[in-house]
Protein backbone atom coordinates (compact mmCIF):
# COMPACT_ATOMS: atom_id res chain seq x y z
CA UNK A 1 0.00 0.00 0.00
CA UNK A 2 1.16 3.73 -0.35
CA UNK A 3 1.42 6.25 2.28
CA UNK A 4 -1.82 6.80 4.56
CA UNK A 5 -4.55 9.22 3.46
CA UNK A 6 -3.64 11.70 6.43
CA UNK A 7 0.39 11.79 5.09
CA UNK A 8 -0.45 12.01 1.23
CA UNK A 9 -2.55 15.00 2.32
CA UNK A 10 -0.18 16.55 4.36
CA UNK A 11 2.44 15.73 1.28
CA UNK A 12 -0.64 17.43 -1.05
CA UNK A 13 -0.88 20.59 1.18
CA UNK A 14 2.69 21.18 1.48
CA UNK A 15 3.23 21.07 -2.21
CA UNK A 16 0.64 23.23 -2.75
CA UNK A 17 1.43 25.92 -0.44
CA UNK A 18 5.01 25.56 -2.16
CA UNK A 19 4.23 26.15 -5.46
CA UNK A 20 1.60 29.33 -4.36
CA UNK A 21 5.16 30.84 -2.63
CA UNK A 22 6.69 30.53 -6.22
CA UNK A 23 3.79 32.26 -7.72
CA UNK A 24 3.42 35.40 -5.17
CA UNK A 25 7.51 35.53 -5.73
CA UNK A 26 7.79 35.41 -9.24
CA UNK A 27 4.37 37.45 -9.93
CA UNK A 28 6.49 40.70 -7.57
CA UNK A 29 9.96 40.19 -9.64
CA UNK A 30 8.02 40.20 -12.95
CA UNK A 31 6.64 43.49 -12.10
CA UNK A 32 9.59 44.79 -10.82
CA UNK A 33 11.72 43.54 -13.95
CA UNK A 34 8.91 45.24 -16.31
CA UNK A 35 9.06 48.57 -14.51
CA UNK A 36 12.69 49.16 -14.00
CA UNK A 37 13.62 47.94 -17.99
CA UNK A 38 11.30 50.17 -19.94
CA UNK A 39 12.12 53.17 -17.77
CA UNK A 40 15.84 52.54 -18.32
CA UNK A 41 15.27 50.59 -22.09
CA UNK A 42 17.79 48.16 -20.93
CA UNK A 43 17.10 44.91 -23.01
CA UNK A 44 18.97 42.48 -20.58
CA UNK A 45 16.47 43.30 -17.67
CA UNK A 46 13.26 43.09 -20.36
CA UNK A 47 14.80 39.86 -21.11
CA UNK A 48 15.18 39.19 -17.67
CA UNK A 49 11.63 40.02 -17.08
CA UNK A 50 10.22 37.88 -19.97
CA UNK A 51 12.81 35.21 -18.08
CA UNK A 52 10.78 35.42 -14.84
CA UNK A 53 7.37 35.56 -16.73
CA UNK A 54 7.95 32.30 -17.87
CA UNK A 55 8.87 31.50 -14.22
CA UNK A 56 5.87 32.93 -13.16
CA UNK A 57 3.61 30.88 -15.75
CA UNK A 58 5.61 27.60 -14.87
CA UNK A 59 5.13 28.59 -11.50
CA UNK A 60 1.05 28.96 -11.78
CA UNK A 61 1.39 25.25 -14.15
CA UNK A 62 3.19 23.68 -11.59
CA UNK A 63 0.47 24.76 -9.05
CA UNK A 64 -2.63 23.04 -10.85
CA UNK A 65 -0.32 19.88 -11.92
CA UNK A 66 0.52 19.30 -8.39
CA UNK A 67 -3.60 19.98 -7.26
CA UNK A 68 -4.47 17.70 -10.07
CA UNK A 69 -2.21 14.83 -9.85
CA UNK A 70 -2.82 15.15 -5.96
CA UNK A 71 -6.50 13.80 -7.06
CA UNK A 72 -7.05 9.78 -6.29
CA UNK A 73 -7.21 6.99 -9.07
CA UNK A 74 -11.16 7.44 -10.18
CA UNK A 75 -13.27 4.79 -13.03
CA UNK A 76 -11.49 7.06 -15.76
CA UNK A 77 -7.78 7.02 -14.73
CA UNK A 78 -7.30 4.04 -12.50
CA UNK A 79 -3.23 4.41 -12.32
CA UNK A 80 -4.13 7.75 -10.94
CA UNK A 81 -3.04 11.40 -12.38
CA UNK A 82 0.34 11.85 -11.74
CA UNK A 83 1.27 12.43 -15.85
CA UNK A 84 -0.49 15.85 -15.22
CA UNK A 85 3.16 16.78 -13.74
CA UNK A 86 4.92 15.36 -16.38
CA UNK A 87 2.94 17.12 -19.24
CA UNK A 88 3.21 20.82 -17.04
CA UNK A 89 6.96 20.02 -17.34
CA UNK A 90 6.86 19.77 -20.97
CA UNK A 91 4.77 22.74 -21.65
CA UNK A 92 6.99 24.77 -19.08
CA UNK A 93 10.04 23.45 -21.39
CA UNK A 94 8.30 24.79 -24.39
CA UNK A 95 7.77 27.80 -23.07
CA UNK A 96 10.48 28.62 -21.94
CA UNK A 97 12.11 27.69 -25.54
CA UNK A 98 9.80 30.14 -27.13
CA UNK A 99 10.79 32.85 -24.44
CA UNK A 100 14.48 32.02 -24.86
CA UNK A 101 14.08 33.02 -28.83
CA UNK A 102 12.30 35.93 -28.52
CA UNK A 103 15.41 37.72 -25.87
CA UNK A 104 18.06 36.37 -28.40
CA UNK A 105 16.67 37.73 -31.59
CA UNK A 106 15.97 40.99 -29.63
CA UNK A 107 19.03 41.78 -28.21
CA UNK A 108 20.45 40.80 -31.55
CA UNK A 109 18.46 43.31 -33.64
CA UNK A 110 20.06 45.64 -30.98
CA UNK A 111 23.41 44.45 -31.04
CA UNK A 112 23.48 45.16 -34.99
CA UNK A 113 21.64 48.33 -34.76
CA UNK A 114 24.13 49.79 -33.26
CA UNK A 115 22.05 52.33 -31.37
CA UNK A 116 23.96 52.96 -28.24
CA UNK A 117 22.27 55.35 -25.68
CA UNK A 118 23.09 56.64 -21.96
CA UNK A 119 21.25 54.86 -19.32
CA UNK A 120 20.27 57.47 -16.40
CA UNK A 121 22.75 56.65 -13.29
CA UNK A 122 19.87 56.97 -11.15
CA UNK A 123 17.76 54.46 -13.03
CA UNK A 124 21.20 51.69 -13.59
CA UNK A 125 21.23 51.84 -9.56
CA UNK A 126 17.60 51.01 -9.64
CA UNK A 127 18.17 48.75 -12.26
CA UNK A 128 20.99 47.19 -10.13
CA UNK A 129 19.20 46.95 -6.85
CA UNK A 130 16.63 44.85 -8.74
CA UNK A 131 18.86 42.20 -9.79
CA UNK A 132 19.71 42.28 -6.04
CA UNK A 133 16.66 41.18 -5.25
CA UNK A 134 15.88 38.95 -7.65
CA UNK A 135 18.92 36.58 -7.29
CA UNK A 136 18.31 36.52 -3.19
CA UNK A 137 14.67 35.80 -4.03
CA UNK A 138 14.56 33.50 -6.31
CA UNK A 139 17.91 31.90 -3.91
CA UNK A 140 15.65 31.41 -1.14
CA UNK A 141 12.77 30.48 -3.08
CA UNK A 142 14.52 27.73 -5.64
CA UNK A 143 15.88 26.30 -2.53
CA UNK A 144 12.61 25.58 -0.99
CA UNK A 145 11.10 24.04 -4.43
CA UNK A 146 13.57 22.07 -4.64
CA UNK A 147 13.71 20.60 -0.74
CA UNK A 148 10.31 19.81 -1.04
CA UNK A 149 10.86 18.66 -4.67
CA UNK A 150 12.86 15.86 -3.28
CA UNK A 151 10.95 14.75 -0.07
CA UNK A 152 7.05 14.29 -2.14
CA UNK A 153 9.35 13.40 -5.59
CA UNK A 154 7.29 16.37 -7.92
CA UNK A 155 9.02 16.77 -10.92
CA UNK A 156 6.28 20.07 -11.33
CA UNK A 157 8.10 21.27 -8.06
CA UNK A 158 11.33 20.35 -9.56
CA UNK A 159 10.97 21.56 -12.58
CA UNK A 160 9.70 24.80 -11.13
CA UNK A 161 13.27 24.85 -8.83
CA UNK A 162 15.31 24.34 -11.57
CA UNK A 163 13.48 27.22 -13.68
CA UNK A 164 14.95 29.75 -10.75
CA UNK A 165 18.06 28.51 -10.15
CA UNK A 166 18.45 29.21 -13.97
CA UNK A 167 17.25 32.70 -13.52
CA UNK A 168 19.89 32.90 -10.41
CA UNK A 169 22.70 32.25 -12.76
CA UNK A 170 21.11 35.35 -15.24
CA UNK A 171 20.18 37.46 -13.04
CA UNK A 172 23.80 37.30 -11.71
CA UNK A 173 25.02 38.17 -15.56
CA UNK A 174 22.79 40.80 -15.57
CA UNK A 175 23.96 41.92 -12.50
CA UNK A 176 27.65 41.94 -13.42
CA UNK A 177 26.57 43.67 -16.59
CA UNK A 178 24.94 46.91 -15.72
CA UNK A 179 27.92 47.13 -12.64
CA UNK A 180 30.55 47.19 -15.84
CA UNK A 181 28.13 49.62 -17.55
CA UNK A 182 28.21 51.99 -14.50
CA UNK A 183 31.97 51.81 -14.69
CA UNK A 184 32.74 51.77 -18.38
CA UNK A 185 30.05 52.96 -20.29
CA UNK A 186 29.44 50.70 -22.53
CA UNK A 187 25.97 50.24 -23.03
CA UNK A 188 26.50 47.72 -25.68
CA UNK A 189 27.16 45.09 -22.93
CA UNK A 190 23.58 45.37 -22.33
CA UNK A 191 22.23 43.74 -25.56
CA UNK A 192 25.73 41.41 -25.29
CA UNK A 193 24.57 39.97 -21.90
CA UNK A 194 20.56 39.36 -23.39
CA UNK A 195 21.87 37.04 -25.47
CA UNK A 196 24.13 35.21 -23.60
CA UNK A 197 20.86 35.01 -20.89
CA UNK A 198 19.09 33.90 -23.81
CA UNK A 199 21.35 30.99 -24.30
CA UNK A 200 21.13 29.90 -21.05
CA UNK A 201 17.63 29.63 -20.70
CA UNK A 202 17.78 27.75 -24.02
CA UNK A 203 19.64 25.28 -22.71
CA UNK A 204 17.30 24.32 -19.79
CA UNK A 205 14.80 24.39 -22.08
CA UNK A 206 16.30 21.65 -24.21
CA UNK A 207 17.29 19.64 -20.68
CA UNK A 208 13.58 19.83 -19.66
CA UNK A 209 11.82 18.87 -22.89
CA UNK A 210 14.25 15.54 -22.93
CA UNK A 211 13.09 14.85 -18.86
CA UNK A 212 9.40 15.65 -19.34
CA UNK A 213 9.12 13.90 -22.73
CA UNK A 214 11.20 10.58 -21.23
CA UNK A 215 8.55 10.66 -18.15
CA UNK A 216 5.54 10.57 -20.76
CA UNK A 217 6.53 7.39 -22.50
CA UNK A 218 7.26 5.73 -19.93
CA UNK A 219 10.75 5.28 -19.66
CA UNK A 220 12.60 3.10 -16.79
CA UNK A 221 13.39 4.85 -13.75
CA UNK A 222 17.37 5.02 -13.52
CA UNK A 223 19.38 2.07 -13.17
CA UNK A 224 20.85 2.77 -9.89
CA UNK A 225 17.15 2.83 -8.23
CA UNK A 226 16.26 -0.19 -10.08
CA UNK A 227 19.21 -1.95 -8.58
CA UNK A 228 18.62 -0.75 -5.32
CA UNK A 229 15.18 -2.16 -5.66
CA UNK A 230 16.86 -5.42 -6.84
CA UNK A 231 19.17 -5.05 -3.90
CA UNK A 232 16.37 -5.20 -1.48
CA UNK A 233 14.29 -7.55 -3.43
CA UNK A 234 17.70 -10.08 -2.99
CA UNK A 235 17.84 -9.49 0.82
CA UNK A 236 15.10 -12.13 1.16
CA UNK A 237 16.54 -14.61 -0.87
CA UNK A 238 15.99 -17.40 1.11
CA UNK A 239 12.39 -17.08 1.36
CA UNK A 240 11.86 -17.72 -2.37
CA UNK A 241 13.72 -19.69 -5.76
CA UNK A 242 14.26 -16.27 -7.59
CA UNK A 243 12.32 -13.43 -9.48
CA UNK A 244 12.55 -12.07 -12.93
CA UNK A 245 11.00 -9.80 -15.18
CA UNK A 246 11.32 -6.41 -13.22
CA UNK A 247 9.78 -3.54 -14.84
CA UNK A 248 9.70 0.10 -13.79
CA UNK A 249 8.03 3.61 -14.70
CA UNK A 250 7.26 7.07 -13.86
CA UNK A 251 4.43 8.79 -13.78
CA UNK A 252 5.21 12.15 -12.29
CA UNK A 253 5.56 11.75 -8.34
CA UNK A 254 4.47 8.10 -8.30
CA UNK A 255 6.73 5.12 -9.51
CA UNK A 256 5.75 1.59 -10.80
CA UNK A 257 7.50 -1.67 -9.79
CA UNK A 258 6.46 -5.15 -11.52
CA UNK A 259 7.90 -8.34 -11.10
CA UNK A 260 7.53 -11.89 -10.69
CA UNK A 261 8.37 -13.75 -7.80
CA UNK A 262 9.30 -17.16 -8.06
CA UNK A 263 8.67 -19.51 -5.09
CA UNK A 264 9.06 -23.35 -4.11
CA UNK A 265 6.09 -25.12 -5.47
CA UNK A 266 5.33 -26.61 -1.88
CA UNK A 267 5.21 -23.01 -0.63
CA UNK A 268 1.63 -22.45 0.16
CA UNK A 269 -0.71 -19.26 -1.55
CA UNK A 270 -0.94 -17.72 2.28
CA UNK A 271 3.02 -18.07 2.27
CA UNK A 272 3.61 -16.77 -1.21
CA UNK A 273 1.01 -14.03 -0.26
CA UNK A 274 2.63 -12.76 3.11
CA UNK A 275 6.52 -13.07 1.42
CA UNK A 276 4.59 -10.70 -1.25
CA UNK A 277 3.20 -8.25 1.22
CA UNK A 278 6.79 -8.08 3.16
CA UNK A 279 8.61 -7.49 0.10
CA UNK A 280 5.86 -4.70 -1.01
CA UNK A 281 6.45 -2.96 2.79
CA UNK A 282 10.44 -3.01 2.50
CA UNK A 283 9.86 -1.05 -1.07
CA UNK A 284 7.72 1.15 0.31
CA UNK A 285 9.97 2.24 3.27
CA UNK A 286 12.70 3.62 0.42
CA UNK A 287 10.13 4.25 -2.33
CA UNK A 288 7.21 5.62 -0.35
CA UNK A 289 5.38 6.84 -3.74
CA UNK A 290 5.41 3.55 -5.36
CA UNK A 291 2.82 1.36 -6.73
CA UNK A 292 3.91 -2.24 -6.45
CA UNK A 293 2.80 -5.70 -8.53
CA UNK A 294 4.13 -8.55 -7.43
CA UNK A 295 2.98 -11.92 -9.86
CA UNK A 296 3.44 -14.82 -7.68
CA UNK A 297 5.26 -17.79 -9.92
CA UNK A 298 5.91 -21.62 -8.70
CA UNK A 299 9.45 -23.11 -9.05
CA UNK A 300 10.00 -24.81 -11.99
CA UNK A 301 13.55 -26.37 -11.43
CA UNK A 302 15.67 -26.62 -14.06
CA UNK A 303 14.98 -23.06 -15.79
CA UNK A 304 16.63 -20.09 -17.04
CA UNK A 305 13.83 -17.28 -16.26
CA UNK A 306 15.58 -15.90 -13.34
CA UNK A 307 19.31 -15.94 -14.12
CA UNK A 308 21.80 -15.20 -11.22
CA UNK A 309 19.11 -13.97 -9.26
CA UNK A 310 17.46 -17.90 -8.81
CA UNK A 311 18.48 -19.53 -5.84
CA UNK A 312 18.34 -22.57 -7.35
CA UNK A 313 20.31 -21.52 -10.10
CA UNK A 314 22.95 -20.37 -7.19
CA UNK A 315 22.64 -24.21 -5.61
CA UNK A 316 23.38 -25.60 -9.05
CA UNK A 317 26.72 -23.09 -9.78
CA UNK A 318 27.86 -23.96 -5.83
CA UNK A 319 27.60 -27.63 -6.82
CA UNK A 320 29.31 -27.00 -10.39
CA UNK A 321 32.37 -25.54 -8.70
CA UNK A 322 32.38 -28.02 -5.72
CA UNK A 323 32.99 -30.63 -8.12
CA UNK A 324 35.88 -28.87 -9.81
Amino acid sequence: MNDSPDKREAINRLKEQTAHLSIISNTGLVVMKFVVGFAIGSVSIISEAIHSSMDLLAAVIAFFSVKKSAEPPDAGHSFGHGKFEDISGLIEALLIFVAAIVIIVEAALKILGGNERVFSPTLLYAGIAVMGISVLANWYVSTRLMKVAKETESIALESDAWHLRTDIYTSLGVFAGLILIHFTGLTILDPIIAVAVGLVILNAAVNLLKRSFADLIDHSIPKLDEDRIKAIICEHASEYAGFHGLRTRRSGPEIFIEFHLVVPGEVSVTQSHDLADHLESDLLVEYPRANVTIHIEPCNKGCNRCGPFCTYYEKQEKQKQHKT
